[in-house]
């Protein structure tokens, strides 16, 4: 119960987050003089709607997202009528244009910041720059795992203790490399049994260099019993979770926000490059935990979290959600919000040369020679939506196991 409880309640702030996105929209066209013709959310055939005053709203049957209808978002809007022309879009000053069509996009940078800010006084948010490389909390001796799962006895300081190791040293590198993580050192470990390491830790203001000789135990892997090495090393528990009272709550949920932002530009560089294995995924291969999620896989990890109440992380992933609508929106193509900003931006720019050669205003830019390059990412967009969505159905991400 609780389960399904979480994936209507996220469904619905998917829902929710999409409706302010074009309320950002339609709010500063009204704002600004605009006819705003229509507000759905969702595409396709109409579900429900009613008209107030000149305005129609509505639901349609794919909840794919929404879309607000401005008259004369562009000069070729053929289906603008007389009545209309006054408060056609594309007859306002352009930083009026730019302000409507970045409205969306501020909005879900606000709701975002706002969910964030109210984690941070509830439960805490995770500190961005909190020191996360390993340290050792114990030295303990390596013991062989039985059948039953569960650790034999064993004596000693294990290899670890007996090559020097000691409570509080920070690990640095192992074989040269450097260590960011204890699962990283426990990986690199658990594949090299009886083998001789080198470990560099930070102890105080001195840095050693230490041989380890690894032992050898015996490991259940992929419901094998094979020999693994061990270290006999316990990380120091991390606390990178700080809660806030209101007036330190602005600036940590500021921070957050940046590094929330910055790893979601990076989420947006990369998307492309794990189509690929969602595809693969549909066929049995691995899915990949970080990759792409539709609104069917973001709503079952949402029913996942509430599950295990963790409301917190619940909360963080709408306000992610909201960040990567912001940011995927400002691609500057067709037909994202970015698009039509970039298109306004080239309007003012052209202009301005066309000034200095003592030309006149060359008008609103032609949209019919871009409608080749909508029609081709629009298609991508929904043949890329509907794989994710196909494996969100066979193969879902499940972030708890």
């Amino acid at each position: 119960m609780a389960n399904l409880l979480g994936i209507v309640l996220f469904a619905l702030g998917i829902c929710l987050t999409v409706a302010l996105h074009e309320a950002g929209h339609m709010l500063t066209a009204r704002a600004f003089g605009m006819r705003v013709r229509r507000f759905f959310i969702g595409f396709g055939p109409t579900l429900w709607s009613f008209k107030k005053n000149e305005t129609e709203y509505g639901v349609a049957a794919l909840p794919l997202g929404g879309f607000c209808d401005i008259a004369g978002m562009t000069a070729q809007d053929e289906f603008i009528t007389e009545e209309e022309r006054p408060y056609a879009m594309y007859k306002k000053p352009w930083w009026q244009r730019i302000i409507v069509l970045s409205g969306g996009v501020a909005v879900n940078i606000i709701l975002g910041f706002m969910i964030l800010f109210v984690v941070a006084q509830t439960a805490g948010l995770p500190n961005p720059n909190a020191d996360t490389r390993p340290v050792v909390d114990q030295v303990a001796c390596s013991a062989d795992q039985l059948d039953n799962g569960e650790l034999g006895s064993c004596t000693g300081v294990g290899a670890g203790g007996e090559a020097g190791i000691e409570q509080g040293d920070r690990l640095l590198t192992f074989n040269g490399e450097e260590l960011e993580s204890f699962q990283q050192l426990r990986d690199e470990v658990l594949i090299r049994p009886g083998e001789t390491v080198t470990i560099e830790v930070e102890r105080g203001t001195q840095v050693l260099e230490l041989p380890v000789e690894l032992d050898t135990v015996k490991r259940n892997i992929d419901g094998e019993m094979v020999d693994a090495g061990s270290i006999g090393l316990i990380q120091e528990p991390l606390d990178i979770i700080e809660k806030h009272g209101f007036v330190g709550a602005i600036p940590a949920t500021w921070n957050y926000t940046g590094y929330m932002l910055e790893a979601t530009v990076q989420g947006i560089i990369e998307f492309p490059s794990k189509i690929p294995g969602v595809v693969a995924s549909i066929f049995g291969a691995e899915r990949d935990t970080e990759g792409p999620m539709s609104v069917v896989g973001a709503s079952r990890v949402g029913g996942e979290l509430v599950e295990a109440n963790l409301w917190a992380a619940f909360f963080m992933m709408l306000a992610s959600l909201n960040y990567f609508l912001a940011l995927f929106n400002l691609i500057p193509l067709p037909p994202f919000d970015g698009g039509h900003i970039a298109v306004v931006l080239y309007e003012k720019i052209r202009d301005f040369f066309r000034r200095l050669r003592g030309k006149a205003a060359a008008g609103p830019a032609d949209y019919t020679k871009l409608m080749p390059v909508t029609y081709v990412i629009a298609a991508a967009l929904m043949t890329v939506a509907a794989v994710i969505i196909v494996a969100d159905f066979v193969n879902p991400i499940k972030l708890l196991g």
